[in-house]
């Protein structure tokens, strides 16, 4: 293999709706080759858990094929946060548990009072298995056998690195996402983790830039690769999002990372203004440095709220939503978010709505959970969007307004395969510009009416 720098990336990507195994070239800042697969959680014994056997197999057909089709340089990883998996020498001890599960609230009380304060952590308290010391905490006291066989504790992009590897590591923008398990400010494993004895789980830290090892040989030959490829390794999706865009630009900046959650990072924003009861925390970046952060379930409750069937709205269709006052106002998805509290609820009964009207409903809801989340974490100069959100004009212009800054839609691949490759040419190497486009004008977008069904809004929302 030659030795320069490595320029067509296969990226596995395990989101919490898809899975997907991406070639990104590096050079020409767009995917290759592209196969995805639904990420479904298997509601069997002995609780509901990710279908890890199901995504590995579709993984190692999806590289065979890429490999059958392109040259592939490296392997580099990023998956969604809130996981974590209990391996032994050779596989999984237990399970790896579905966030969204409600079983670990059985514990909430216990757990409550074991968990480190939000100062120390920066991690706001999340329901079901959102913090992954709560699902540890839960395994632990369910599974005490299987657990105490546990040789590692590996972060979930990290489990994928060591399947692939054999290399057991840690890396801190899993480990900082709400964890309860890491302290941001100095670097190291929280009390929580000390005094349960899981920091002695957890495998020697590494950057998101080093190369782990190489595929595995027997992998290699499975997929078809003449020679092992080298394999990073990886980081956390929303971080992969702001890669680019931390190398390559001055704060401050906020990215936003779209998709089941929408994740809002803000270079440059207040850490000090953090509210643990509104679903804001700091992330770790991959250069191990806190960043202020705020989160909803944007993905999911643009789904909810457009059942699935988004239709292209008109500028009829948006300026009888405005000037009507027809809205939805949070929150669709409990427990997360800025209203976390607050029970999701429409104006008018949305069965009287056409698709058009839902999905005008439905952009504009995000945009303002999106401005409301971007004051929370005092977030300033340009929002750059990317994922599903950059692909919808309304969404886009409405934030624009709302914010009365920049607001920038990420072009071509998403911003997590993107930003993953990019781990192949480390912290050194001058890294592409991210190609991105302005906010466009939307018809019927009239900014008086807007302003006035936002204060309206926000009047309910905070009620």
């Amino acid at each position: 293999m030659s030795h320069a720098a490595p320029r067509r990336i296969a990226v596995v990507d395990i989101g919490k709706t898809n899975a997907k195994l991406a070639l990104h070239d590096l050079v020409e800042g767009r995917d290759l080759f592209v196969r995805t697969l639904p990420n479904t959680v298997l509601a069997a014994p002995p609780y509901p858990h990710f279908d890890v056997d199901r995504l590995w197999r579709f993984l190692l057909e999806a590289l065979a094929e890429c490999a059958g089709l392109h040259a592939v340089d490296a392997l580099s990883v990023t998956t969604h946060g809130a996981c974590a998996a209990l391996v032994d020498a050779d596989d999984l001890v237990l399970p790896i548990l579905d966030y969204e599960s409600p079983l670990p609230d059985e514990l909430a009380g216990d757990y409550d009072r074991a968990r480190p304060p939000f100062a120390e952590t920066a991690s706001p308290r999340l329901p079901g298995g959102l913090n992954v010391g709560a699902q540890l905490f839960w395994l632990e006291a369910r599974f005490p056998e299987a657990f105490a066989r546990a040789r590692h504790l590996l972060p979930y992009p990290q489990y994928w690195a060591w399947r692939l590897t054999g290399t057991a590591a840690a890396e801190v923008t899993s480990l900082g996402c709400h964890t309860d398990l890491w302290e941001p400010g100095t670097g190291r494993p929280s009390r929580l983790a000390r005094e349960r004895g899981w920091d002695r789980l957890l495998p020697s830290l590494r950057s998101a830039f080093d190369t782990l090892g190489p595929l595995r040989p027997e992998l290699a030959a499975q997929v078809g690769l003449a020679e092992p490829i080298p394999v990073f390794c990886g980081l956390h999706d929303s971080n992969a999002s702001l890669l680019p865009h931390l190398l390559s630009r001055p704060a401050p900046f906020t990215v936003l990372s779209t998709g089941t959650w929408t994740v809002a990072m803000a270079v440059g924003g207040r850490l000090d203004g953090l509210d643990p009861a509104r679903d804001t925390l700091a992330n770790v970046d991959a250069l191990g440095r806190p960043v202020p952060s705020g989160r909803f379930m944007g993905g999911r409750e643009f789904d909810r709220l457009t059942e699935n069937a988004p239709a292209e709205p008109s500028a009829t269709d948006l300026a009888r939503v405005l000037e009507n006052e027809v809205m939805a106002v949070p929150s669709f998805a409990p427990g997360t978010g800025p209203f976390p509290g607050a029970q999701g609820r429409w104006s008018v009964a949305p069965e009287t709505l056409s698709p058009q009207e839902r999905t005008t409903v439905a952009s504009l809801y995000a945009a303002l959970m999106t401005e409301r989340v971007l004051a929370l974490i005092g977030a300033g100069g340009p929002s750059i969007v990317e994922g599903p959100f950059a692909r919808n004009p309304l969404y886009l212009a409405a934030l624009q307004a709302l914010t009365a800054r920049p607001v920038l839609a990420s072009q071509g691949a998403t911003g997590t395969t993107a930003g993953a490759a990019l781990l192949a040419l480390g912290t050194q190497a001058p890294p592409p510009v991210p190609a991105h486009a302005a906010a466009g004008d939307v018809s019927g977008l009239d900014g008086p009416v807007l302003r006035r069904y936002a204060q309206a809004w926000r009047r309910q929302a905070e009620a």
